[in-house]
């Protein structure tokens, strides 16, 4: 639905609040009952890993605990501030987050993990730029759109640049390497190009300008065509490329429909690689079952459905693209973990938001929510 309808809905009364400057609290209830949920999940799934490489059974716990503290302090900063006040920083934020992926690229000022230099290392404190990126292009385009949302339906110049900014941020990170975060930020972007009025036939037409780029990106890199190829048939390199979904399978087929129980899974005992980051559904699903399983999804869906309706409610367009974007990423990064991990898309390295360990992820999807929040209390 383009905005254009939205605002036309709006004015019509079809939409009303039922309390007056109130955030949407149903909204950080469910998001608190992912965040309980994934810290159960993290230190089920980890607690052995943790010991073996650690000493210590609650390592990964006691620092999830931690990141979620500093995440509600950024969730109560940010439900606090007028989401205009994005609007009017917008241009020196997305320079801010060029400057950091530039930063992650230089050998000596970012930390390596494999193959990958996705981190910054200050004070001990690791964070990706990757997961704040996100939201400062969410921020960004969320603020140009609202701006030339008159110009956009009939002249491609007003977009065009906007489109040359994605390119720029999807090519830094593509060089981390990190090519699911920019298929997540250019699905986001695209869906808020058509939200502003941009034509479907043009943005089609990007997309198959863009196919030939993504066959150069899987195949001239040794890993990414690994993957590509284990997701059409994983049995057939079932100890390398195809190992971490076929296990990622064995959980979730030994869960059957309600699971082995809480604690009793097979596969985080050193067979599923990142059991308690990227494939922590897996656990979710050989624990609890085809039903816990079918539980968290329905929680997800009880998140973007609230969420969905701050898009619709914001009391001007800067307010409805900020809130679609916010709901677009974080529903992009749901429905890419999920179909991952069930093997409907090629392996990538991309957490379960609110569930999945990590301090960048969860933080900086929290700061969101609260940006959300206000929004919703603005309204």
């Amino acid at each position: 639905m383009r905005t254009g309808e939205i605002n036309l809905k709006r004015q019509s009364g079809i939409y009303s609040m039922s309390g007056k400057n109130a955030s949407d609290y149903k909204l950080f209830f469910i998001v608190l009952v992912l965040i309980g949920i994934g810290i159960i999940m993290i230190y089920s799934s980890s607690a052995m890993i943790a010991y073996e490489n650690f000493g210590d059974s609650y390592y990964y716990l006691k620092k999830q605990l931690v990141w979620f503290i500093i995440g509600i302090i950024f969730v109560l900063i940010t439900v606090n501030i007028d989401y205009h006040f994005w609007d009017k920083i917008s241009k020196p934020l997305l320079i801010f987050g060029l400057i950091l992926l530039g930063v992650v690229l230089i050998p000596r000022a970012s930390k390596e993990i494999g193959i990958a230099r996705r981190w910054i290392e200050i004070g001990g404190f690791r964070f990706q730029p990757t997961e704040l990126i996100k939201l400062i292009i969410v921020i960004y385009m969320a603020s140009s759109l609202s701006r030339k949302q008159r110009e956009i339906e009939v002249s491609f110049s007003a977009w065009f640049q906007d489109l040359i900014i994605l390119g720029l941020v999807c090519g830094l990170v593509v060089l981390q390497p990190d090519f699911g975060t920019a298929v997540i930020l250019g699905g986001t972007v695209f869906i808020m190009f058509f939200v502003s009025g941009v034509k479907l036939v043009h943005l089609f037409s990007i997309v198959l300008s863009c196919v030939p780029l993504l066959y150069f990106l899987i195949f001239s890199s040794a890993y990414r065509m690994k993957r590509f190829l284990a997701f059409f048939n994983p049995w057939q390199d079932p100890q390398a490329s195809g190992f971490q979904i076929i296990q990622s399978f064995l959980a979730f087929g030994s869960g059957g429909t309600f699971g082995l129980g809480l604690g009793e899974s097979k596969q985080k005992l050193f067979y599923l690689p990142e059991a308690h980051t990227d494939f922590i559904f897996s656990i979710v699903g050989e624990e609890l079952g085809f039903v816990g399983a079918l539980a968290v999804i329905i929680i997800f869906i009880g998140f973007l459905l609230r969420a969905g309706r701050i898009v619709f409610k914001a009391k001007d367009s800067f307010g409805c693209f900020l809130s679609l974007g916010i709901l677009t990423v974080i529903g992009l990064e749901f429905l890419v973990n999920i179909s991952v991990v069930l093997g409907m898309l090629p392996t990538k390295g991309t957490p379960l938001p609110f569930i999945s360990y990590g301090g960048s992820s969860l933080i900086f999807t929290m700061a969101s929510v609260g940006i959300l929040l206000n929004i919703s209390k603005e309204s």
